[in-house]
């Protein structure tokens, strides 16, 4: 008797196999918790239109902080730096998060963990330029990987 192979016992077939490796940029299973809001897995424009809305609203705010930064306005960078953490942790880029987090930290004049004051201002700022430049570059390599997940490149 000949042995039965069904695609449905492959493993691979099942879950999130479909999906791409997104490496270290990006948390698969935050980023299938957005995937799982779309009516058609074909078009996703639910997700899509979040991923997007987020590129838009990342670029401004990335506008924001070098102005705030010529400015040398520490509240508002850490304000700024809040505000992207949260949007790129809902979307699980965890690079853009972590850099975000820090220029939290700097512009509430801490360390980078948020656990020790810093009170050298001028400090504070040159972290945040240092910061700036790996931020940029993670978030163009999460909007480079999502735009070819939507076929948007």
């Amino acid at each position: 008797m000949a042995a039965r192979h069904d695609s449905q016992d492959d493993p691979s077939e099942a879950g999130s196999a479909s999906l791409p490796d997104f490496g270290d940029h990006i948390d698969l299973m935050t980023f299938e918790q957005i995937l799982e809001m779309d009516d058609d897995e074909e078009e996703r424009d639910f997700s899509k239109s979040i991923v997007f809305g987020f590129f838009e609203q990342a670029e401004n705010t990335f506008k924001n902080m070098d102005t705030c930064l010529d400015s040398k306005d520490l509240a508002q960078l850490s304000s700024l730096g809040h505000f992207l953490k949260g949007s790129s942790a809902t979307l699980g880029l965890t690079k853009v998060k972590d850099s975000c987090e820090k220029i939290q930290h700097f512009g509430a004049s801490k360390d980078e963990t948020g656990t020790t004051d810093v009170a050298d201002k001028e400090l504070c700022l040159e972290r945040i330029k240092k910061t700036m430049g790996p931020l940029k570059r993670d978030y163009n390599e999460a909007e480079t990987i999502l735009k070819r997940f939507y076929h948007d490149s």
